[in-house]
């Protein structure tokens, strides 16, 4: 049964340490903490937090870390900061353009000027990086307060796919033209995750980082994954193994965040170590209720973050529904996995703020009894 070698009293009112922590250990806490730090509205962070909009935008991060705090939430994952006052999202125009310029030649010279594994290991410095990470973490932490800083780590694995630097049109067609040089990119990305988790699992060892915490890519559309799965079990998981090795030895649970129809990669992902999945668009056939009757590859119950949709109940639902959908999350983790309530993606303008406080009342409301 889960939850069965809880140190914790559950009756008791936990800290927001305490809870992520139990949650994190696969111990039962009092009720299921609740995630923050997906709130991309800037007019929904002006309104919980009570600031104007000139105030909002003189501190975008401060604003936004003190709606965590109106909302209640026991962590967070990051602060979502609007690049200007025209644009709510985190990549402006003119990173679009930037990708829109690559072209295959493009994108093979920069492959051929990757440095090899050797170098990438020999420039690195484990000390400096782990003094500089922990001295952000600690920053950041003194901002949150109470609230437990439970930072997402995209660079903690290897790129599988590269259009995010390079546009899909320039990725696609390298990787289709010429694999074998593509998945150079892939193998020196994966020396330095593998680098950034042992940054990390020190981390996490010393009690500076939480033991769980989110990372992912994003290989799947809605309709399956954007590329051969066969390659990517060739050339990507044997690599995303290989860089969270140090994380798996030390007991810590990596959350794979999985947009789009990821069922068909589930298992690949779990068979690296992952230890937990966040995102489940149910519109693509990523249900709750089967997700959670998966195990780890050491065969513990998996860490969930979620799972209130941002395409529906959120933006569409009444209050009511919302506070549904809590209860739902519960029932359906309660004995068969680890819960952390959280949205499966970003809040955005379009989700009315009452929804918001909705989601977060009901989450302190909500207990595992």
């Amino acid at each position: 049964m889960l939850f069965v070698n809880s140190t914790l009293n559950p009756a008791d009112a936990m800290t927001r340490k305490e809870r992520i922590s139990a949650t994190f250990a696969l111990e039962r806490p009092d009720r299921p903490p609740i995630l923050g730090g997906w709130l991309a509205a800037p007019e929904s962070v002006q309104a919980i937090a009570g600031c104007t909009e000139d105030e909002y935008w003189a501190d975008t991060y401060r604003w936004g870390v003190e709606a965590e705090k109106a909302l209640g939430s026991d962590a967070l994952i990051g602060v979502f900061e609007p690049v200007s006052r025209d644009e709510y999202r985190c990549v402006d125009d003119n990173v679009v353009a930037d990708r829109s310029t690559h072209s295959v030649e493009s994108v093979l010279e920069e492959i051929e000027a990757l440095p090899t594994l050797d170098q990438v290991r020999e420039q690195f410095d484990l000390e400096v990086a782990y003094r500089e990470f922990v001295e952000e973490i600690r920053g950041h932490q003194s901002a949150c307060g109470d609230i437990v800083w439970c930072p997402a780590d995209w660079k903690v694995i290897p790129h599988g796919l590269w259009y995010h630097e390079y546009g899909y049109e320039a990725a696609m067609l390298t990787l289709g033209l010429h694999p074998a040089k593509y998945t150079r990119l892939i193998q020196v990305s994966a020396e330095e995750a593998r680098l950034r988790a042992m940054v990390i699992t020190r981390a996490i060892q010393e009690g500076i980082m939480p033991r769980a915490f989110l990372t992912g890519e994003d290989l799947c559309s809605q309709e399956g994954p954007m590329v051969s799965p066969e390659f990517l079990r060739r050339e990507y998981f044997p690599l995303l193994e290989y860089t969270l090795e140090p994380l798996v030895e030390v007991g810590a649970r990596v959350v794979w965040h999985c947009d789009g129809a990821y069922q068909s990669l589930l298992d690949d992902v779990l068979a690296c170590g992952v230890g937990g999945l966040q995102g489940f668009q149910q519109e693509c056939g990523m249900h709750l209720e089967d997700l959670v009757q998966r195990r780890t590859q050491s065969g513990d119950p998996l860490v969930i973050f979620g799972a209130m949709s941002v395409t529906q109940t959120l933006p569409h639902g009444t209050p009511a529904d919302v506070r549904a959908e809590v209860d739902r999350f519960v029932r359906v983790c309660r004995d068969n996995a680890a819960l952390a309530l959280f949205t499966s993606n970003t809040i955005n303008p379009d989700v009315p703020v009452e929804n918001i406080r909705a989601f977060w009342q009901a989450a302190q409301e909500v207990s595992w009894g």
